[in-house]
C-alpha cells in the first residue's frame, strides 16, 4: 500500500535507446488518466508512471521499482526490446511482494497468453487490445479484493486460473469514440517538465487517430490493423498542441499510421500552424504518412511548405519487386506513381525518404539491389529494415508455408529472420552488410548533398557507392577505421551498432579525414573530370554540415564554436565557411532538374547547427538527426517572436 492507505499501482515503461533525454511515456499516460478518471480509483489509488530510458539495466531499474514498499499492482508496456528485461523484474516483484499484481500489455504480448505465461510465469494477466479501461477494470477488480485468478467478468483479458491453466475472456469492443480517452497531457497524467521546468522528452507524442485500413504481412500496428480509422477531436488536439507550444516543443511526432490520409488531416495541420504563428512552436511535424497519396496530402504537403514546418514525407514502398508485395499483402496498394511524386517533391525543395523491407519472402537479393537502385535515382534517403517476425501478423501465420527459419534474438525478444524459400542464410548475411551502410550513410544522412550530385552528373549507382566504402573500410590500414569496422560486426546482432557508428562519424574529427580519405582513393578517380572537383567540394559540404557533436570517445577536442540565440532556438555557429561552389544552391537545381552551371562560383556561408545534438546522435532516429545538420543562417526558420501573454508579436 501507498502512503495514507492507498493502493499502490506503478506502470512501467521503457525507450529503446540510450539518450540523454527520456522518451514520452504516452501509452503509460493514457493507462492513469483513464484509471484516474474513475471517481472510486481516484480515492482510493495511487498511479504512477515509471519511465526508463534504453540503457537502464535491471539492477537500476529494480532498485527504483522495489525501493521502499513495493508496489500492488505492477503493470508493464511490453515490446519486443524490453519483453525480457520486464519478465525478470516481475519474478523479482513476485519475491518482495508474492500477492502483488502483475499485468503485461502490449502488441508484443497481446493474443500471445500462452507463450507470455510459459516465459514469465510470474505475469498474471496480459491484456490483449486497447489496454485504457481494461486497467482501470483491473484495478477496480483490486479495490473489490477480486482473486486474480478469477477475472472472467472482465473482457479484453487472458489471465492464469488457479489450476495453472490460463482463460481468455470475450474480446473487448475497440474505442469508438476516442475523447472518452482522457488526455495524459491535458489531465496531467504525464509530467512534462523536468526539475529546471523545461521540456523533459526528446520530442512529443500525439495521435490523432487509431486503426489502420490495411492489413500488411509484417505489421501489427498498435493492434487495429484491417480496421476503421477513428479520430480524436479537432478540439481536444488543439488544446494538447498549445500545451505543447508553450513549453516550446520543437517537434511533434505522431503515432498515427497512415497521416494525411482523412479530411481532419488537414484541419490539423491548420492548427498546427496556427499555434506555430501564435507560440514559436512547434517547428517540426513528424508522423507515418498515408500509404497512398491523396489531394489532402498534396494539400498538407503545399501548407506546411508555406508556412515554413519542417517534416520527412515518406514513401512507405517496402519492396518494388510483385512477388514480395504479394506476400506482403500490398499488391494492389497505389504505390506505381511514387516516381511522380518524388519528382514533384525535388521541385517543391522538400524532404523525402523511402522505406524498404529486406528478407521478405518472394524477395531476392538481384530483385532487392535493382529495386534499391531503381529508387536511389529518386530518393536517396532510403530506410531499409531487415524484416522481423512480430506476433499477430500474418507473416508469423504462414512462417510454415515460407518456409521461414528465426532466431530470437540475444538482448531482446524479436524474431530474426536467417533464411526462407527465396533468401539463403549466407545471402541474408551479404545483404545485411549492405544494410548497415545504406542506415548509417544513406538513411541516417551522414551523406547528404552528395548522393544528389552523384546521381545527376555521374553515372555511380548509390549501391555502387556504398559498396565500395564497405570493401575500402574492410581493406584500409587507416586506424580510423577500426571503430567502424567493430559497428559493422556488433550491428549484425545488435542495431545500436547503427547509432553508434552515426555517432562516431558526427563527433570524431578522424571519422571525417577517413571519409575524405576514402573518397579521394576510391571514387575521385571513376568521376568526370569536369565534374570532380565539384562533386568533392559537395562531400565536404556534407561534412562540414554534419551535427555539431562531441562523441565521447573522441581522441580530439573538437573545436569551440560560439552559441547564439535566434528566433527558432540556440544553434552553435561556424563563421565563415568557404566553398568554392554555392552548394545549396546548386543542389536545389540539380534536385528541380535545372541545368547547371560547374564551374566555381566561391560562395561563404555561417553555418548553424542546432544545439542539443546530443540527445539524437546515437539512435536511429534520423527525421529528428535531420533536425540539428548544418544549414546556412538564412535558411534557419525564423520562429515568430512571443509576447508577455505568449502570443504572437506583429
Amino acid at each position: 500500500m501507498a502512503d495514507g492507505g492507498l493502493l499502490s499501482v506503478q506502470i512501467v515503461q521503457q525507450g529503446i535507446w540510450d539518450l540523454p533525454l527520456e522518451s514520452m511515456p504516452l501509452a503509460a499516460g493514457y493507462l492513469k488518466a483513464a484509471a484516474l478518471a474513475d471517481p472510486r480509483v481516484r480515492e482510493h489509488a495511487e498511479i504512477r508512471i515509471r519511465n526508463f530510458r534504453g540503457g537502464d539495466n535491471l539492477i537500476r531499474m529494480a532498485e527504483e521499482l522495489f525501493s521502499g514498499q513495493p508496489p500492488d499492482v505492477l503493470a508493464f508496456s511490453v515490446l519486443g526490446w524490453n519483453f525480457r528485461e520486464f519478465g525478470a523484474l516481475a519474478e523479482t516483484f513476485k519475491q518482495v511482494n508474492p500477492e502483488g499484481w502483475v499485468v503485461f500489455g502490449g502488441t508484443h504480448v497481446a493474443n500471445q497468453a500462452a507463450r507470455v505465461f510459459r516465459r514469465c510465469p510470474e505475469v498474471d494477466v496480459v491484456v490483449n487490445g486497447e489496454g485504457e479501461f481494461v486497467f482501470r477494470d483491473l484495478v477496480n477488480a483490486v479495490l473489490d479484493g477480486a482473486s486474480r485468478h478469477d477475472l472472467a467478468g472482465i473482457p479484453g483479458i487472458s489471465y492464469v486460473r488457479p489450476d495453472g491453466t490460463h482463460h481468455t475472456t470475450e474480446p473487448r469492443d475497440r474505442i469508438d469514440d476516442l475523447d472518452v480517452i482522457p488526455s495524459p497531457v491535458l489531465t496531467g497524467a504525464i509530467d512534462l517538465l523536468d526539475a529546471d521546468g523545461k521540456f523533459r522528452y526528446d520530442v512529443a507524442l500525439m495521435e490523432t487517430n487509431r486503426g489502420c485500413p490495411y492489413k500488411c504481412s509484417f505489421c501489427y500496428w498498435g493492434g487495429a490493423v484491417g480496421q476503421r480509422v477513428r479520430a480524436f477531436s479537432r478540439e481536444r488536439l488543439r488544446a494538447e498542441l498549445e500545451v505543447f507550444a508553450r513549453h516550446q516543443v520543437h517537434t511533434i511526432v505522431l503515432c498515427d499510421a497512415n497521416f494525411g490520409m482523412l479530411p481532419i488531416d488537414r484541419e490539423f495541420v491548420d492548427d498546427v500552424i496556427d499555434v506555430r504563428n501564435r507560440y514559436g512552436y512547434p517547428q517540426a511535424l513528424d508522423t507515418s504518412w498515408a500509404k497512398n497519396k491523396s489531394a489532402v496530402f498534396y494539400d498538407i504537403v503545399r501548407k506546411m511548405k508555406a508556412a515554413g514546418l519542417r517534416s520527412s514525407f515518406t514513401l512507405a514502398l517496402q519492396s518494388l519487386n510483385d512477388d514480395a508485395l504479394r506476400t506482403m499483402e500490398r499488391r494492389n496498394m497505389k504505390v506505381n506513381d511514387w516516381e511522380d511524386l518524388t519528382v514533384w517533391l525535388d521541385q517543391e525543395g522538400l524532404d523525402c525518404y523511402a522505406e524498404l523491407i529486406w528478407g521478405a519472402p518472394g524477395e531476392t537479393v538481384q530483385s532487392f539491389m535493382e529495386g534499391y537502385d531503381r529508387l536511389s535515382r529518386h530518393v536517396s534517403r532510403i530506410a531499409v529494415y531487415p524484416l522481423h517476425l512480430l506476433p499477430n501478423t500474418g507473416y508469423l501465420e504462414k512462417k510454415s508455408e515460407y518456409g521461414i527459419v528465426t532466431i530470437r534474438g540475444d538482448h531482446d525478444d524479436f524474431e530474426y529472420i536467417l533464411s526462407h524459400q527465396t533468401m539463403t542464410l549466407e545471402e541474408n548475411r551479404t545483404v545485411k552488410r549492405f544494410l548497415f551502410w545504406t542506415r548509417v550513410m544513406a538513411e541516417n544522412a551522414v551523406f547528404r548533398q552528395v548522393w544528389v550530385g552523384l546521381r545527376e552528373l555521374t553515372s555511380l549507382t548509390q549501391s555502387q557507392v556504398l559498396r565500395r566504402l564497405d570493401s575500402w573500410i574492410a581493406e584500409t590500414d587507416d586506424p580510423a577505421a577500426a571503430p567502424l569496422r567493430a559497428c559493422v560486426d556488433k550491428a549484425s546482432t545488435d542495431d545500436t551498432g547503427y547509432g553508434d557508428a552515426t555517432g562516431y562519424l558526427c563527433g570524431d574529427n578522424a571519422a571525417a579525414r577517413l571519409l575524405v580519405r576514402w573518397w579521394r582513393e576510391s571514387i575521385e578517380p571513376l568521376l568526370p573530370a569536369d565534374r570532380a572537383h565539384l562533386l568533392s567540394e559537395i562531400l565536404r559540404y556534407d561534412l562540414a554540415t554534419l551535427p555539431f557533436y562531441r562523441h565521447p570517445g573522441a581522441l580530439e577536442e573538437p573545436e569551440r564554436l560560439p552559441r547564439r540565440s535566434l528566433p527558432s532556438g540556440e544553434y552553435y555557429v561556424r563563421e565563415h565557411v568557404a566553398f568554392d561552389y554555392d552548394i545549396p544552391a546548386l543542389v536545389a537545381g540539380l534536385r528541380a532538374g535545372e541545368p547547371v552551371d560547374t564551374r566555381p562560383r566561391p560562395a561563404v556561408f555561417d553555418l548553424c547547427y542546432r544545439a542539443g545534438a546530443e540527445n539524437f546522435v546515437g539512435s536511429t532516429n534520423h527525421e529528428q538527426f535531420l533536425y540539428f545538420v548544418g544549414v546556412p543562417e538564412s535558411e534557419i526558420v525564423q520562429a515568430v517572436p512571443l509576447s508577455g501573454d505568449g502570443a504572437a508579436t506583429t
